[in-house]
């Protein structure tokens, strides 16, 4: 008799400790769970999918109480049997929910840089793998979609870029609510990721003073900041668009681009010791003004940091390495040159 009476407490707190751990896993579905490392593709696992009904489910549950009550209250039989068979629709829901996230792949890539206080956008592809179609999922934060079998469906997810840095996907959490929106079925997904976010530029900053040097030759120093239309060139890497010439490219004579030159070329360092602000991000947020400055003029500028120096250079790659050398910046680095 003591020996039952052991075992059946031992069930009893094994079955407390089950449900609570359910509990916990329903309640807290970030909860990182596993220590693997995240790679761009990552699969669903039946051991990480969880359910729980939905406000809907509830109130569903709670009809059936009443109606299975009353029922048995006046031994009703067509009622014990309409009863019975809504369970039964609602178990049979609660697999299907559960089953549709089965057999999924969540890729994700690297999105385009952004600039603080700006949305970054994750390039995201949800694919099916297992030969079932999925008529509802959803990630998180975007539209829900739906996927034939063995069908993939790109999804562009949205995350806030509140400071400067490599912004990381944490985690994707992928749900659905099929058929009957009775039970949410959900798994959260950790996909590696992140988007570059640039500093926040300042709505205005010193200009950096210009820097005369000048390369003469019989037709003046052809520097892209100069006036003095000279002819076209072949097209190059890094060649502003806005001087294309359209017309020669209607002719079909080629991707040309207008060459002017002059006396010298505006050339401009933008240097962090120039700068009066004390705090750290605001520097950096002038320094990027300065840059998307001087890029719109057409100016040559090259940039200074503690530690880092890009000579000077144009074009849009110019702008971009300039920009990302800013989001990257740490005070401790040094002994880098660019």
């Amino acid at each position: 008799m003591a020996k039952g009476k052991t075992a059946t407490g031992l069930g009893a707190r094994h079955g407390t400790r089950l449900i609570a751990r359910f509990a916990d896993a329903g309640m807290r579905p970030g909860r990182r769970r596993s220590t693997a490392p995240a790679s761009a593709a990552v699969a669903t696992h039946h051991r990480s999918v969880y359910i729980l009904p939905t406000k809907a489910g509830i109130g569903y549950g709670l009809m059936l109480l009443a109606t299975l009550l009353g029922a048995l209250n006046y031994q009703n039989n067509l009622g014990l049997l309409l009863t019975f068979l809504m369970i039964a629709l609602a178990l049979v829901g609660m697999h299907h929910c559960w089953f549709q996230l089965l057999g999924l792949v969540v890729q994700a890539r690297d999105g385009a840089p952004v600039f603080a206080g700006e949305t970054a956008r994750f390039p995201v592809t949800l694919a099916e793998q297992s030969g079932k179609p999925r008529p509802q999922l959803t990630l998180v934060g975007a539209a829900p979609v739906a996927l034939a079998a063995g069908g993939e469906r790109p999804v562009m997810l949205p995350r806030t870029a509140g400071r400067r840095g490599a912004l990381a996907l944490d985690r994707v959490v992928l749900e659905t609510r099929y058929p009957f929106g009775l039970f949410r079925a959900w798994t959260v997904l950790r996909p590696r990721a992140e988007v570059l976010v640039y500093p926040q530029p300042a709505a205005r900053a010193p200009r950096a003073p210009m820097l005369p040097q000048v390369a003469r030759n019989g037709r003046g120093d052809r520097g892209s900041g100069a006036e003095d239309f000279i002819g076209l060139r072949p097209y190059r890497p890094g060649d502003p668009p806005r001087r294309l010439d359209w017309k020669a490219f209607a002719r079909e004579r080629g991707v040309m681009v207008k060459h002017f030159g002059g006396d010298q070329c505006a050339r401009v360092w933008l240097d962090w010791d120039a700068l009066a602000a004390a705090d750290l991000e605001r520097r950096l947020s002038l320094l990027a003004r300065q840059v998307l400055d001087a890029d719109a003029r057409g100016h040559s500028y090259g940039l200074r940091l503690p530690g880092i120096s890009i000579a000077p250079g144009h074009g849009g790659r110019h702008r971009l390495r300039c920009l990302a050398a800013l989001a990257r910046f740490r005070p401790a680095e040094s002994g880098r040159h660019g």
